[in-house]
């Protein structure tokens, strides 16, 4: 039996324990090996970011690193399609903005976007930006338009790979405005910012997390936040209404998600050991990556219907731009 010195010791040794890593304990499900958070593009976009900013507080917690893996390629789908594939034992997880976006414009996913997967979390949500190359004479997003409007089809669009949340965004913009652009497709959101840096694209609608960097330091210019109001994170670039666009709004929100199969106390674990890293580290995803954390995805029920959610509103937006699966 043990005596009131064993129980008192016990109990100071809890309270040294790091905040974070309390609440796994509690946990019956522990990781035995490094997780593997897989990010469905290349290094420097958006998922990227928030993945790497998430993944070091989560992995204290769980007892156990979690390393990112970068798994470019389709726009999600080569990343997505490995982690519905994978063990469902807690040791692969995906971060995919794009998520909810590829099954309303690719015509076959080799997955099941919402039966495939688990929910985990959700690292927040974040608007887009209009950018332009430096280069180009526009300083505001009526200029802007005025140039796409006097040559039609001159200019180039930069996504971030088809069905990314950058592809639904340009298509949003080329349909609520009216202008002919030729989209360019690169292979993730650092790649597509990098073009627009090296006037090798002429404008994009990036994610605030990827491009954030570059409009800080002048690489591009931003000429509007596809928001209602402006961000805490650029607080000189106008609102989507300012900019004269009131119709070009669109977010991205970052998912967490595990096979499907994954038992409930894996899924427990995982998603009280994030959740915890993202309230923990709220302050730097607004800083770095223009991320902002919201309550009420604390179960995989709750995560998983913020992606059905997105999957039929990218879909209603798609297909009023005129644009089918392709």
């Amino acid at each position: 039996m043990p005596t009131r010195r064993h129980l008192l010791g016990a109990a100071l040794a809890a309270a040294t324990l790091p905040a974070l890593a309390r609440p796994a304990l509690s946990q019956a499900w522990r990781p035995n090996r490094p997780i593997r958070l897989i990010v469905p593009f290349a290094p420097g976009g958006s998922n990227d970011i928030v993945g790497r900013i998430i993944a070091e507080t989560a992995g204290q917690a769980l007892g156990q690193p979690i390393v990112v893996e970068n798994r470019a390629g389709a726009g999600s789908v080569i990343g997505a399609e490995h982690v519905a594939r994978s063990a469902p034992d807690g040791h692969t997880v995906l971060i995919n903005s794009s998520q909810s976006t590829v099954p309303a414009i690719v015509a076959r996913v080799p997955y099941d976007t919402l039966a495939d997967f688990a929910g985990v979390a959700v690292a927040g949500f974040s608007p887009h930006v209009l950018a332009v190359t430096p280069r180009l004479a526009a300083q505001n997003g009526q200029e802007l338009l005025a140039l796409l409007r006097a040559a039609p089809g001159r200019y180039n669009l930069a996504t971030a790979g088809i069905g990314s949340g950058v592809h639904v965004a340009a298509e949003l913009f080329r349909s609520v405005t009216g202008v002919q652009a030729e989209l360019v497709h690169y292979r993730g959101g650092g790649p597509s910012v990098a073009a627009l840096v090296s006037a090798e694209a002429h404008f994009g609608t990036p994610t605030m997390a990827s491009a954030l960097g570059q409009v800080r330091g002048g690489g591009v210019r931003a000429l509007a936040v596809l928001a209602v109001e402006r961000s805490p994170a650029l607080p000189n670039v106008p609102s989507a209404p300012e900019a004269g666009i009131p119709g070009v709004i669109h977010e991205e929100f970052f998912p967490v998600l595990a096979p499907a199969a994954t038992p409930a106390p894996v899924l427990a674990a995982l998603g009280e050991a994030f959740r915890a890293s993202i309230q923990a580290n709220a302050a730097r995803l607004n800083e770095l990556a223009g991320v902002s954390p919201r309550v009420g995805f604390e179960t995989p029920a709750q995560v998983m219907r913020v992606v059905a959610e997105g999957v039929e509103s990218y879909t209603r937006i798609l297909r009023a731009a005129g644009v089918q699966p392709e």
